[in-house]
C-alpha cells in the first residue's frame, strides 16, 4: 500500500527501534493474554460461555486434523461423525494448517488447552503483523504504527470473535497478504513474489477461507479506485505488467496446493451452495456502527447494546467518538497531503464505505427495526461464492481501514511542529475515541467433564474397531459432548469411535443450501425433545420402531448418558433423556460414570 507523504521524523537509533517493538510486542500479548484470561485457569474445564458449541469444534478439528494426518487419513474429509454419510470438511472450516502445526502440542496438553494457545496467539500476532506492515512499510512514526496495529488487533470485532472462531481470529493473514500483493510492484518480483504470495493464499484458504475472500475484495475495490485516481495512473499502467505476471505465478503455485481442496469445496461429496444461515439476521444494524460492544470498557459501564445477532458478531461497534475521530483524522491528512497522497486516502475512504454498505445485507435496519430499503447485498446475495459469505461480517474490513487512518494522523501530527493546545485536543480525541473500546475478558464458565468411561477407556470394550457410539442427546451444534468425547479420544491415541450426526455444515438446507448437521430423525428428534424441555414425549409403538430403524442405519452399537450432559445454550435434562432412551430402547446398563444401552448388530 502507498505510503504517506508527510515527512518522516527524525531518524531514531535501532536501539530505540527496537525497544519500541518491544513494548508493542509485549502489549500485544499482555492484551491477548487479557482477552483470554478467563480460559487460563484451567483451559480443561472451561469454556467461552457464549460459544461452547464453537470452541467444542475447533477443539475436535484439530484433536482430528492431527489424527488424520498422522495416520494417513483424509484430512478434509471424514466418516467419523455424520455416519454414514461422513463430513465434507472443505466447505467447513478446516484449519487444516493449525492442525498439522500444533499436532504435537495437542498429543502433549490436549486440545482444550492447544485451542486456547492458539487463540491467544491469533490475537497477539494479528496486531504484532499489522505493526510489522505499518512501522516498516507505511509510517515513520514507530508510536503511529503501535497505536494503529493495537487497534486493529484488539477492535471489537476481533474481540467479539475471540469467542471461540479461531479462523476469524487468524487476522495476521491480512497484513502478509496485503504486504504480499503490492510487494509484486517491484521489479524482478514476479516469480519469487507470486510464489510467496500463492503459499499465503493457500494456507489463508486452509484457515479462513471466507477471510481470504474478503480480503481478496477489499484489495480489489482499492486497486481499481487507486489506480484509476489521475495522480496514478501513470505508476498503475507502468506497474500492470509486473503484478499481473505475479498474480499468474500466485494462481499457478495456489492452484497446484489447493487443487484438491477447491475440488471437494465446489465439486466433492457432501457438498452445498451458500448457507443456512438468513442474510438478514446475519447482517450489520447501522446503528450498531456508533455503538459499543459488550466485551469493552464502555460496555462493561453499561453502554453495550445487543444490535448484533449474537455475541460472536460484533462486527462494528466504533462508537460515535471513533468515527468522528477517524473522519477527522481523515480531514487533517486529505488537507495536508499531495495529490498522489489522495489517491491513497481516497480508495481507503471508498473501500470502508463499500463494505460498510454491503455489511448492511439485503435491506437496512436501524436500531433493530428493518426497513423495506433493498441495499446492495440484496443484489449481489444469489451470486456464487457470496451466497455463503454472511454480509454482517464485510463490516471486518473496515476496522483496518480506521487503524490506517490513526495510524497515518499520528505519524502526520508528530512529522509537524509542536502546538500545545491542539496537540491536547487531539490528545483529548484519540483517549475519547480509543479507551471505552478497551477490551474486557471473554466470558467464560465451567463445562460438564467428559465422563470417565470416555477417558478411562472403557468405551473400547463396548464398541468394536471403527463401531459407531453415540452419546445422548445426539451430537449437534447445541449438544457438542459427542466432538468432545472423540477429539479427547483421538488425542490420547485410544483409538477411533464414530458418531451419527454432529456439528457441522452439509447438505439439507432449503433450495439446496447448507444446513447445520444432518436432517432430524425420529431418534434425534425425541431426545432434543426430552433433553431440551424436560418433559418425556409420548411414546408409541411406531416411534419405537422408528428410533430403531434410526439407530440400526447409523450402525450404532451402544447409546449413552452421561450424568451431566453439556448444553451450548441450555441446560439439559438428564432424567428426562434416560427415561426416554428408556421408553425407547428398555433398561439401561450402569457402567463407570454413564448409562449404556446396548444396540444389536441387526
Amino acid at each position: 500500500m502507498p505510503s504517506s507523504p508527510v515527512a518522516e521524523p527524525p531518524p531514531a537509533t535501532a536501539a530505540r527501534d527496537r525497544r519500541a517493538d518491544l513494548l508493542v510486542t509485549l502489549a500485544a500479548v499482555a492484551l491477548a493474554l487479557w482477552v483470554t484470561s478467563g480460559m487460563w485457569r484451567d483451559p480443561n474445564t472451561r469454556t467461552i460461555t457464549v460459544n461452547s458449541s464453537d470452541q467444542a469444534l475447533f477443539e475436535w478439528l484439530l484433536a482430528f486434523g492431527g489424527h488424520a494426518l498422522t495416520h494417513g487419513e483424509n484430512p478434509l474429509f471424514t466418516h467419523l461423525i455424520n455416519v454414514p454419510d461422513g463430513v465434507n470438511l472443505a466447505v467447513n472450516t478446516s484449519i487444516t494448517v493449525y492442525a498439522a502445526v500444533f499436532a504435537p502440542l495437542t498429543y502433549l496438553i490436549g486440545p482444550p488447552a492447544t485451542f486456547l494457545v492458539i487463540l491467544t496467539l491469533n490475537l497477539a500476532a494479528t496486531a504484532v503483523a499489522w505493526y510489522w506492515l505499518l512501522s516498516r512499510h507505511l509510517v515513520g512514526s514507530r508510536l503511529a504504527a503501535g497505536v494503529g496495529a493495537l487497534f486493529i488487533g484488539f477492535c471489537p470485532a476481533m474481540v467479539s470473535h475471540a469467542n471461540a472462531h479461531l479462523n476469524w481470529t487468524a487476522g495476521w493473514l491480512v497484513p502478509l497478504l496485503v504486504w504480499g500483493v503490492f510487494r509484486l510492484r517491484r521489479p524482478g518480483h514476479a516469480v519469487t513474489g507470486g510464489i510467496v504470495l500463492g503459499l499465503l493464499v493457500a494456507v489463508a484458504f486452509s484457515i479462513a477461507a471466507e477471510g481470504l475472500f474478503f480480503t481478496a475484495l477489499a484489495l480489489a475495490v482499492f486497486l481499481l479506485v487507486w489506480a484509476l485516481h489521475p495522480a496514478r495512473r501513470t505508476e498503475a499502467r507502468a506497474a500492470l505488467p509486473r503484478v499481473l505476471a505475479g498474480l499468474g505465478v500466485t494462481a499457478l503455485v495456489a492452484g497446484a496446493l489447493l487443487a484438491y481442496p477447491l475440488w471437494l469445496h465446489f465439486a466433492g461429496p457432501q457438498r452445498f451452495h451458500g448457507t443456512g444461515f438468513d442474510p438478514l439476521i446475519h447482517s450489520e444494524d447501522i446503528a450498531a456502527f456508533g455503538s459499543y460492544p459488550r466485551r469493552s470498557l464502555a460496555g462493561w459501564a453499561g453502554f453495550g447494546t445487543s444490535l448484533a445477532p449474537n455475541p460472536t458478531e460484533e462486527n462494528s461497534f466504533f462508537g460515535i467518538p471513533l468515527l468522528v475521530l477517524a473522519v477527522a483524522c481523515f480531514a487533517l491528512l486529505w488537507r495536508r497531503a499531495d495529490r498522489a497522497f489522495r489517491a491513497t486516502l481516497l480508495a481507503l475512504g471508498v473501500t470502508a464505505v463499500v463494505f460498510a454498505v454491503l455489511s448492511w445485507g439485503p435491506t437496512a435496519r436501524w436500531n433493530g427495526r428493518r426497513t423495506d430499503q433493498l441495499l446492495p447485498f440484496g443484489v449481489l446475495d444469489n451470486l456464487p461464492v457470496v451466497n455463503a459469505a454472511l454480509p454482517s461480517r464485510l463490516a471486518l474490513v473496515v476496522a483496518p481501514v480506521i487503524g490506517l487512518l490513526l495510524a497515518y494522523a499520528v505519524d502526520a501530527l508528530r512529522a509537524r511542529p509542536p502546538r500545545r493546545a491542539v496537540d491536547a485536543a487531539w490528545l483529548v480525541g484519540f483517549a475519547a475515541a480509543l479507551l471505552p473500546l478497551l477490551p474486557t475478558p471473554l466470558l467464560t464458565s465451567v463445562r460438564e467433564p467428559i465422563p470417565a468411561f470416555i477417558t478411562g477407556g472403557a468405551w473400547k470394550r463396548y464398541v468394536p474397531p471403527d463401531g459407531v457410539l453415540t452419546p445422548l442427546p445426539l451430537t449437534v451444534d447445541v449438544y457438542p459432548d459427542g466432538q468432545r468425547w472423540q477429539a479427547y479420544a483421538l488425542a490420547h491415541r485410544q483409538g477411533e469411535f464414530r458418531i451419527p450426526a454432529g456439528f457441522f455444515l452439509g447438505p439439507g438446507g432449503p433450495d439446496g443450501r447448507g444446513r447445520i448437521g444432518p436432517v432430524p430423525r425420529t431418534f434425534d428428534t425425541l431426545m432434543d425433545q426430552a433433553g431440551s424441555t424436560g418433559l418425556v414425549p409420548i411414546v408409541t409403538e411406531g416411534s419405537i420402531q422408528e428410533s430403531r430403524a434410526n439407530l440400526r442405519h447409523w450402525g450404532v452399537r451402544v447409546v449413552v448418558l452421561a450424568d451431566r450432559v453439556h448444553g451450548a445454550k441450555y441446560d439439559v435434562d438428564e432424567e428426562a433423556l434416560r427415561r426416554t432412551a428408556t421408553a425407547l430402547l428398555g433398561p439401561p446398563e450402569r457402567v463407570e460414570d454413564v448409562w449404556l444401552w446396548r444396540v444389536p448388530a441387526s
